[in-house]
């Protein structure tokens, strides 16, 4: 085995080995702030109202009354090791739905994840396509016109926030031109807003990343010397240069990309979108406590998962850092 497979074993090894404390640590914190979250989940406001005895063999049932056993007891159903042991009969249970009685917080997940990641997805090679060529074009004409606007529509981009976009967007497109549906869920033309609304602060930040790392790339002396034998300036950059200015970007993707694919929380919203991101929201209003612990351990395994994946592509692309 070569020394860098032995590099990005070991590295692998190691953060699976970190990340159930990770992943405990996010737990233990959300448990926190979502017990302090004032209400109770078993009460309707609207509608029929259970009786007092309900309502406290409820609470017994899931442990609502006890912040500690339910603690345990939910974590041992989510992470699999009540089922290890015998004391439960199902795998990565994340319990039923406080709030929609009907539904597991399994089948909720289920359900909205794959709208999450599809959104998730498409924003993203959205924002690396913008993000990359607005860089690539300020960072080759510094102090242009042309970089001058790249710059004010990613200050833009991470300056508004995601719900003034949507919904200038929406009225524009949706409402007064007509060419895309509201909102809802559906073919292409229900993607295409909200998967640019969730892309522009991602491609804004990216389009910042490649600039600075092409203007720095430009002036290297292993770029001066392939422009000074011969090579076209355009050749140049982009075989040489903008691999170089791209490993700041592989890094941020990691992130962005696990923010992305468990979806916009506003975005969501704005457009109605029947993803991970409305239904954590949904769960907070009403203090769904299973609800919202099981949208956040799905989302904090996520974020370990694609930063080890960044890590590791990482070393393929840049072999120095071994």
């Amino acid at each position: 085995m070569s020394v860098e497979s032995t590099s990005v074993a070991a590295l692998i090894v190691r953060r699976l080995i970190q990340l159930p404390f990770i992943v405990l640590a996010v737990y233990t914190l959300t448990f926190v702030l979502a017990w302090s979250i004032p209400g109770n989940p078993l009460e309707n406001p609207e509608g029929r109202r259970p009786s007092a005895e309900i309502v406290e063999a409820m609470k017994r049932q899931y442990k609502l009354d006890d912040p500690v056993a339910f603690y345990f007891d939910y974590l041992g159903k989510a992470s699999g090791v009540s089922y290890v042991i015998g004391l439960h009969d199902r795998p990565f249970d994340l319990g039923p739905s406080l709030k929609q009685p009907d539904w597991s917080v399994n089948e909720i997940l289920w359900t909205g994840l794959p709208v999450s990641i599809t959104l998730g997805m498409s924003a993203m090679l959205i924002a690396l396509t913008i993000g990359v060529c607005a860089g690539t074009i300020g960072g080759l004409r510094p102090g242009s016109s042309a970089d001058y606007a790249t710059q004010l529509l990613a200050i833009l981009g991470i300056s508004l926030p995601s719900f003034v976009i949507g919904s200038a967007l929406l009225m524009f497109f949706a409402v007064k031109l007509g060419v895309f549906p509201v909102g809802g869920w559906g073919g292409i033309s229900y993607i295409v807003l909200p998967a640019v609304t969730l892309s522009l602060p991602f491609a804004a930040y990216i389009s910042r990343l490649v600039r600075f790392g092409m203007i720095e790339e430009m002036g290297a002396d292993h770029i001066r010397t392939a422009r000074a034998k011969g090579l076209p300036r355009w050749k140049v950059a982009f075989k040489h240069a903008l691999k170089n200015a791209f490993l700041p970007v592989l890094s941020y993707l990691g992130p962005a990309t696990a923010v992305a694919l468990t979806g916009s929380f506003v975005v969501e919203k704005v457009f109605a979108v029947p993803g991970i991101g409305q239904h954590f929201v949904d769960g907070v209003l009403g203090k769904d406590i299973t609800l919202v612990m099981g949208v956040v351990l799905v989302y904090s395994t996520l974020m370990v998962v694609f930063n080890l994946a960044v890590d590791v592509l990482y070393r393929f692309v840049d072999p120095r850092l071994g």
